[in-house]
Formats: C-alpha cells, structure tokens, sequence
C-alpha cells in the first residue's frame, strides 16, 4: 500500500481534502456561467457521475452575480475561478462559493489581496493557489532559463508566501502542467516543502483518448507515491467523461472504491462469443452504480472463472454458450444469446 504524504486537511463545503480524507475527484464545468440553466444541468450530470466538487470560470461581474442561483440549485461544492479581478473574487465570495481558485499575485496590489483574504477569513472559505505552466512569471522564466519545475514550484512559493503573510492558512496548491516530467517533478518537489494539501492533475492533458493515458500516467505516478489530495482530469468535451477517469485512476490503485470495476479480457483464439459488445454493454448499464463491485467478463470458459476470482459476479464465454460464476465459482451455464441480461439482471440483484 502506497504511504501518503502528510498534509494539513481543509474543508471544502462538506468536503475534507488532505490528512487522512479520501482523494476527492473534481471537475469543472464548460458551460458559459452567466447561463444559469446550462450550468446547472452541467453540475448535476456531473453530481450523478460521482463529481464531489465543481469548478466554474468567473469571467466577469454578471457571472460572478450567477454564482448565487447556481449554488443554491446544486448539492456538491462549489470553486469560483477567478484570473486578476479581485471585485470577482469578493463577489464571489459574497454570493456564497465554497473555495476560489486564484493566485493572490496576480489580483493587484497588496490592499486588493488584503480585502480578497479578510473575506475568505470571515466566511471561512479556502483558497487554490493554481500556477500552471503557461502563467509563471516572465522574470522567474528568465531567473531559471525557461519553464523547468523550480520555476513552478518558486511561482507557487511566492504566491503562499503573500497569503501566509496575511496569516492566512487555509489554502491548497496546485502545479500543472502538459509535459509530464516536468509537472512531476514540480509536485516532487513542492510536497518536501510544504504541507497544504495539494490537487493533482495534467493540465490540457487533450482528448478523451489521449488525455486519458496522459492523466493516468501523471496523476497515478504521484498517487502511487503518495503525493495528491484531490485531482481534476483535464479533458476536452464532456467533463462528466473526466469524473469517469478519476475514479477509475483511484480504483486502479486501490486508493478508492466507489462504483463498478470492470475486468475484461483482451481475447483470444479460445474466444467464440461476442465479448467486447457484453463488456461495453455492461459497463454502459452499471456507469451511475456507486456501490463498490467488481465485475468480470471473460472470453475463456477454461481460465476465465479462475482468472476472475477475485471479483464479485462474471461471466466466462465457451461454444455458444457461457457460465455465470460469483467469488470465482462456476454458479449456471447461460446460453450465449441470455449471458447479457442474465448478468446484468443477477448484478442488479445485487445493487
């Protein structure tokens, strides 16, 4: 088992983030925010995916005023991210956001931060120190001789340095980047330095295709030693898509159990039904399930039980027809065109 950092917890909303809470999964909205009803609809798609804190762009003062509506129509957190206007960030605050994302260098003078940060005091809101690769200041550019991972990590130093300067705590840190070595080796070092929590993820990581191996490979290495608190999937399209990735990059690591966990074999020669269609099929049926369950389909009738034996319910395909097996053991034989709806009706049994 992986031994996590050790990290002060905060709450965000309801929900903990770092010490012993569980790694959160988030995502952000990519609906215009000034449209009410749209991102809406986006929030609670992503709340029956399993989303447990959401983020929308603050573009302006009519967006900041629709920060009120939206929240009291939704059930999860709610992060305003703000880019240089400090009024955004006390308008946000005001109509009653969980956190704001923002980098207190970058909101104007020290008066400006000072009023942003006595307004999170006061409504006991945190703030995400966020530096991605492309917002480093020209003249730490220039101090390392490009964008290499000391210049993420002094950008976000400087950034908590002003906050803890006004004797504020609350906060979490965040250094994204595209290029994965490189947003590795910032979170490296900046967890031996500091101990907010930190949220985790592979900035314009791309599509759901490619954006999907770049995040599993960037977010599970640090997971995998020990370093993230919360994460975000950055994909392009659906955000709901990257809620999917989330959880199933935590599940993968055994770091969170939540929803099904599908076992499927890649085929073979021994395969004579139609495996990858089941497999699909199940996994589209069972998306919104939230208890933990792992489900195995298999190709093999003479390895597939005993490959599978971990799992909870599975099925294993032989000549036209295929067994039903649970915790490994063979339980009926199936006729090849019922295996479908005999295991999703024996799994909905089970949920």
């Amino acid at each position: 088992m992986f031994q996590r950092r050790k990290s002060i917890k905060i709450k965000v909303g309801q929900v903990e983030i770092g010490g012993d809470a569980p790694i959160s999964v988030q995502s952000m909205t990519n609906t215009d925010t000034r449209n009410v009803e749209a991102t809406v609809s986006q929030i609670l798609e992503l709340e029956k995916a399993g989303c447990e804190l959401v983020r929308v762009a603050v573009i302006d003062e009519e967006a900041a005023n629709s920060l009120k509506s939206i929240k009291q129509k939704i059930n999860i957190p709610l992060i305003a991210d703000i880019h240089f206007n400090y009024r955004l960030a006390l308008k946000a605050v005001e109509n009653g956001v969980d956190c704001l994302r923002l980098n207190p260098g970058n909101i104007g003078s020290k008066e400006k931060v000072q009023e942003v940060v006595a307004a999170a005091k006061h409504y006991g809101i945190p703030i995400r120190i966020g530096v991605n690769s492309g917002s480093v200041h020209k003249s730490i550019l220039n101090k390392y001789g490009g964008l290499v991972p000391e210049a993420l990590v002094e950008s976000a130093l400087e950034h908590v340095a002003i906050l803890e300067k006004l004797g504020f705590y609350n906060m979490k840190v965040s250094l994204k980047a595209s290029r994965i070595p490189l947003m590795l080796e910032a979170y490296r070092i900046i967890a031996s330095k500091i101990s907010y929590p930190l949220h985790v993820g592979v900035t314009e990581a791309g599509t759901a295709k490619s954006g999907t191996i770049k995040s599993a490979v960037g977010i599970g290495i640090l997971l995998s030693e020990g370093i993230g608190d919360t994460i975000r999937v950055s994909l392009t399209g659906d955000p709901v898509q990257e809620v999917y990735v989330g959880f199933t990059i935590l599940q993968s690591l055994e770091l969170r159990k939540k929803g099904i966990e599908l076992i499927s074999c890649p085929t073979c020669g021994r395969c004579q039904i139609n495996l990858a269609k089941i497999a699909e099929k199940v996994e589209a049926e069972l998306t919104f399930v939230e208890k933990p369950l792992k489900i195995a389909v298999m190709g093999c009738a003479v390895n597939g039980p005993g490959e599978a034996k971990e799992a909870d319910i599975g099925i294993a395909g032989g000549k036209g027809q295929g067994v039903l097996f649970k915790k490994g053991q063979v339980v009926a034989t199936i006729p090849e065109d019922k295996l479908e709806a005999c295991l999703l009706q024996e799994i909905k049994k089970m949920i």
